[in-house]
């Protein structure tokens, strides 16, 4: 819709209407109008082409935040079967902008654990617009300990603009949640894959993405805080966040060469939005091949790899 499109996707957009209307219009069977819309295809084709090839660090943020771009919730019901949610922390009570369970992905059951932002209004109130509170941090905990000891392949699907910083966050501890859950994942014993689906935004993702392999999806983003944020502590103004987005080097393509993840996850042509089954497709195909490498290790291996990882130490290498 060209309402929800973005400023540099608006030409692809247009011209997309112009086939839609052409192909429901009464002559669109036509010699002449099958012409005109083999056209207009190609001059979509080429738009999408020219740019994507051209997209500075700023798109990219606005991609991974784009209105429609699969969510958490999308991504599950295709990529795993059998999803069985598990709610709440059972200490006080059930925070959903972390939606967790078990699937089964293959031949295998897995725990899955994402941040999930929502899609409409009256469901981002209820997902917290993908900000977990202590309580979801701690839901998270517990289903990390349940996969450990079922000996099943824990999953994390990243999309957040970062933990909630409310009061009522502060007053159960958001902190010691983050941290928690820091220190649990980097000793749990069974195999962690992560992958950025859009936004993986400071402690907030960090504490449900310490895992053995970091994947990202073409035009998502990572960084320990969100270019906007980065630009009010520095330039003392949140409208310099597209000078702190590139200063921090917020996406795939620079995290991957810097060493920092381990994948890149090719997106279709025109990003995630437009192919919900293809990027689904992808993402399940890396998991699987991923998870099949780290199932060959022994516990003791996959553990000082996953320290080493963490500790970084492979960049002065």
């Amino acid at each position: 819709m060209i309402q929800d499109c973005l400023d540099f996707e608006r030409p692809v957009v247009e011209l997309e209407a112009k086939l839609d209307n052409l192909g429901s219009s009464e002559r669109s069977h036509e010699p002449d109008c099958q012409k005109e819309m083999a056209l207009l295809k190609n001059k979509i084709q080429a738009q999408l082409q020219s740019t994507f090839a051209n997209l500075s660090t700023w798109d990219t943020v606005q991609l991974a935040r784009h209105p429609s771009r699969p969510h958490a919730v999308d991504l599950i019901k295709r990529v795993f079967e059998d999803f069985d949610p598990l709610s709440g922390d059972r200490t006080s009570s059930d925070c959903q902008a972390i939606v967790g369970g078990i699937a089964t992905l293959g031949a295998q059951s897995v725990m899955v654990i994402a941040q999930e932002k929502g899609r409409d209004t009256k469901d981002k109130i209820k997902h917290n617009f993908g900000m977990p509170n202590p309580q979801g941090f701690r839901k998270a905990k517990r289903l990390f300990e349940l996969a450990e000891k079922f000996s099943m392949p824990i999953v994390t699907l990243l999309d957040s603009p970062g933990a909630y910083a409310g009061v009522d966050a502060e007053l159960h501890n958001q902190s010691e949640a983050l941290a928690s859950n820091i220190m649990a994942l980097c000793s749990i014993q069974t195999p962690v894959v992560s992958v950025v689906i859009g936004e993986a935004m400071s402690g907030g993702a960090m504490a449900v993405g310490v895992c053995d392999h970091c994947a990202m999806l073409e035009h998502a983003i990572y960084a320990v805080i969100s270019p906007e944020g980065c630009a009010s502590i520095l330039w003392k103004n949140a409208i310099h966040a597209k000078q702190a987005a590139d200063a921090m080097q917020v996406t795939a393509k620079h995290l991957y060469a810097k060493h920092l993840i381990d994948a890149i996850i090719p997106e279709p042509l025109g990003g995630a939005h437009r192919d919900y089954d293809q990027v689904a497709l992808s993402v399940r195909q890396h998991i699987q091949s991923t998870l099949a490498k780290l199932q060959v290790l022994s516990i003791h291996d996959m553990l000082e790899r996953r320290h080493q990882k963490w500790m970084l130490r492979h960049l002065s290498e």
